[in-house]
């Protein structure tokens, strides 16, 4: 178990191949492999997720997505950290064609070395 400092709370994560969880106030992200994409699940019934695509010892980045309401607290940073963290645990090789994410590891250096291709912004 890692803890993460993000904003004025920790949080805490566990990746690992089969099964990943990470606690952001109380709120889970959870990798929904059905779907392909990493999701925070909110009690008004909405959802915010970053979309990804997965290959053999590859993980693409497609689209971070934040309920309007719910913009500005952080929540898509905690996001994108999370699945640049999951990536690292299980060793894949990182595409972004997602432009936040894209913007995010341009400010945070410490994933260049995981990454194959990002998009221009």
């Amino acid at each position: 178990m890692v803890k993460i400092k993000g904003g004025n709370s920790s949080a805490q994560y566990l990746c690992s191949k089969n099964k990943t969880h990470f606690m952001v106030n109380e709120t889970e992200i959870v990798n929904n492999v059905e779907k392909s994409r990493f999701q925070m699940s909110f009690d008004n019934g909405e959802t915010a997720l970053v979309d990804y695509r997965l290959t053999p010892g590859k993980i693409s980045f497609m689209h971070t997505e934040v309920p309007k309401d719910m913009s500005g607290k952080g929540i898509a940073a905690r996001l994108a950290k999370y699945a640049l963290e999951y990536a690292r645990a299980n060793n894949l090789r990182i595409n972004i064609y997602c432009v936040y994410i894209a913007a995010y590891v341009k400010r945070d250096h410490s994933y260049d070395d995981l990454i194959d291709h990002v998009i221009e912004i």
